[in-house]
């Protein structure tokens, strides 16, 4: 059946608009459920700043452990800080403080007292050498003493017979003169073993004794039982490590800043051991292939920590700089990788992160984090990093 045509229009008038309504219901509810989910998944305002808002953990400690501790406290502000040349340098034998011991006589060695790296004290035996040469000359030594004392008696008689009128004064005279010839050449021969360090008279005219010329050690040997040695060698080195030097050069656009007697600290680099000393010697010389000056600082060894050929770096203080915030060293401790420091609260101890500028060693420069006035934990400080190390792997 056919409809009219105003039938038609009015049926495709009502599916138009019933479509268009189907059409805006379906996207009014898609915009609520968006809103919906972004309204869920933004967080509350306060919420966000929460978050967001530094969280300062706090070391609970009671006044009796902090006593126990030994934890002080100080109060951060200006400093000076040392400003420092840094030199590398070596530990070497006090040369002042060593000897080369030579026998001064050629011989064979019959016995070794000692052995390398044994401590000796002035005068005690080391070796025992028998030198042809040495008995020589204490031969010399007994037959000018013989001589002497002929010339003594013959003088004597002279002097005499000449006073009673009865020599002649040729005679006297020529006895004296014999006299003091003999003198002479007993003091002379006296005078030669006085040279090379021998005894006048010994248990037997050959024997030779090499004694240690101070307290030291023995830090080179070389003789052994049985071996031939020349006048010159040197056998044994002895020295006194109860003093060392530090030696190091100084390049030349540093040379106005390292002066003798300046204030230095001297480092191991192998142990971490420092040490407060002062610039003993400059030299007034530049190297031809190094264009440094080579210089010194001489060390106090009563334990003998600091061994020759040790590596080091030489610290010398060259001025000082006025810093606004500063710390003590080691007050400035890592917490969760950040340097940090510890200031006191009613409860304990905050963690108080800080950014940290120059250091002496003994002063830390503060940049950010601790204003001027701020009371810290400065002595034993470590006590509370390990604290903090407890709280976080608790926290875990």
């Amino acid at each position: 059946m056919t409809l009219p045509p105003q039938q038609r229009r009015a049926i495709a008038l009502i599916v138009v608009l019933g479509t268009l309504a189907a059409a805006g219901l379906w996207f009014g509810m898609g915009a609520r459920q968006a809103a919906t989910t972004e309204a869920e998944a933004a967080p509350a305002p306060a919420a966000a700043e929460q978050a967001e808002a530094p969280h300062a953990e706090t070391l609970a400690m009671t006044a009796e452990a902090i006593s126990n501790a030994k934890i002080g406290v100080e109060t951060a502000g200006v400093t000076e800080l040392r400003t420092e040349v840094v030199l590398p340098g070596e530990i070497k034998l006090n040369e002042d403080r060593t000897a080369h011991v030579v026998p001064r006589v050629a011989g064979v060695a019959e016995k070794v007292a000692v052995e390398l790296g044994q401590p000796v004290k002035q005068g005690q035996l080391l070796a025992v050498l028998s030198s042809p040469a040495l008995s020589d000359q204490r031969s010399e030594l007994q037959a000018a003493q013989q001589r002497l004392a002929l010339a003594q008696e013959t003088h004597a008689r002279e002097k005499r017979l000449w006073e009673q009128g009865i020599a002649a004064e040729q005679d006297y005279q020529q006895a004296r003169t014999s006299l003091q010839e003999a003198r002479i050449a007993a003091n002379n021969a006296r005078q030669k073993l006085t040279a090379i360090g021998a005894a006048p008279t010994g248990p037997t005219l050959n024997r030779f004794e090499l004694r240690a010329p101070f307290d030291g050690v023995v830090v080179a040997k070389h003789l052994s039982q049985g071996e031939a040695v020349q006048a010159e060698t040197a056998v044994f080195t002895v020295a006194d490590l109860r003093t060392v030097w530090a030696d190091f050069s100084i390049t030349a656009k540093d040379l106005e800043a390292v002066t003798t007697n300046a204030a230095a600290t001297v480092h191991a680099t192998a142990t971490g051991t420092a040490v407060q000393g002062k610039v003993s010697y400059v030299g007034a010389l530049l190297g031809e292939q190094t264009r440094t000056a080579p210089a010194r600082v001489t060390l106090d060894n009563p334990k003998l920590a600091w061994r020759p050929g040790m590596f080091v770096n030489v610290s010398v203080e060259s001025g000082r700089t006025q810093v606004p915030v500063a710390v003590r060293a080691d007050a400035v401790q890592t917490v969760d990788e950040k340097p940090s420091v510890f200031v006191p609260v009613p409860a304990g101890f905050e963690v108080r992160p800080v950014k940290i500028g120059r250091t002496d060693g003994t002063w830390t420069e503060i940049v950010e984090g601790l204003p001027a006035g701020t009371r810290y934990a400065a002595a034993n400080s470590y006590v509370l990093k390990a604290e903090a190390g407890k709280s976080a792997d608790h926290g875990h």
